[in-house]
């Protein structure tokens, strides 16, 4: 999910000429939207596959995929998280 979402930055980034065209650009909350759905539905992914697993319905490599893709999509959510309560904490120490 995070691999995706920086591809797709990048590729984006790329694409763009060196110009403004701030209105042919995603803006920050666009993203943050979009990488948050995408990250939601890799969870739900990992949700359905295990469900899955017990009921016998799926495989054993592909649960442990998508097991192992919603840890990856939920260490980088909180690694986020800090890093933007890090940024807003030292925000407000600084000095008006």
């Amino acid at each position: 999910m995070a691999a995706n979402a920086y591809a797709n930055m990048a590729k984006m980034g790329a694409s763009m000429p060196a110009e403004d065209n701030s209105a042919m650009r995603p803006s920050f909350g666009e993203v943050l939207k979009t990488s948050i759905q995408e990250s939601m539905n890799t969870m739900k992914t990992g949700e359905q596959m295990s469900a899955k697993a017990v009921t016998g319905e799926a495989s054993l490599p592909d649960v442990v995929s998508a097991v192992n893709a919603a840890e990856l999509t939920l260490s980088t959510v909180v690694a986020v998280r800090d890093r933007m309560i890090n940024a807003y904490q030292e925000i407000m120490r600084m000095p008006i």
